[in-house]
C-alpha cells in the first residue's frame, strides 16, 4: 500500500484553513455558529454551481470535501445533475438525492448520541 503523503498534508492544510476561518468569525465578529454553518454550506453551494469548487476538491481531496463547504457543493452537484434530467423537478430533489448517505448517517448517530449522552440544561 502506498501513501500519499503530500495529499494527506494538503488535505490537512486546506481542511484547517477553512476551520480556521469559521473560528475567526467566530472570535472576531457577532455571528453566532449557525450562521456560520449556513454561510459555509451556502457558498460551498454556490462555488460548486459554478465550477470553482472542483478545483478544490482535485487539489485537497477529503480536506474540501468533507467540511460543510464540501455539502454545499454536494447539494449542488446534485440538483444540476437532476435538472438535466429531470427538469424543475430536479431542482427540489437533486440536492436530497446526492446528499441522502451523509444525512441519513447524520440522523442516525445524533440518534446514537442522544441515547449515550446527559442533556445539561445551560446556566443563563
Amino acid at each position: 500500500m502506498n501513501i500519499d503523503w503530500m495529499m494527506i498534508l494538503k488535505a490537512f492544510c486546506v481542511g484547517g484553513i477553512i476551520c480556521v476561518i469559521g473560528q475567526i468569525l467566530i472570535d472576531k465578529t457577532k455571528l453566532t455558529p449557525a450562521r456560520i454553518l449556513v454561510a459555509y454550506v451556502t457558498l460551498g453551494a454556490i462555488l460548486g454551481g459554478i465550477g470553482i469548487y472542483q478545483y478544490l476538491i482535485d487539489f485537497a481531496g477529503c480536506g474540501a470535501t468533507v467540511p460543510l463547504t464540501g455539502f454545499g457543493n454536494l447539494l449542488s452537484k446534485g440538483v444540476i445533475s437532476e435538472i438535466s434530467s429531470n427538469n424543475i423537478i430536479g431542482a427540489f430533489t437533486g440536492g436530497t438525492k446526492a446528499a441522502a448517505g451523509g444525512i441519513a448517517s447524520a440522523i442516525f448517530f445524533g440518534y446514537i448520541a442522544s441515547l449515550v449522552s446527559k442533556p445539561k440544561i445551560k446556566k443563563q
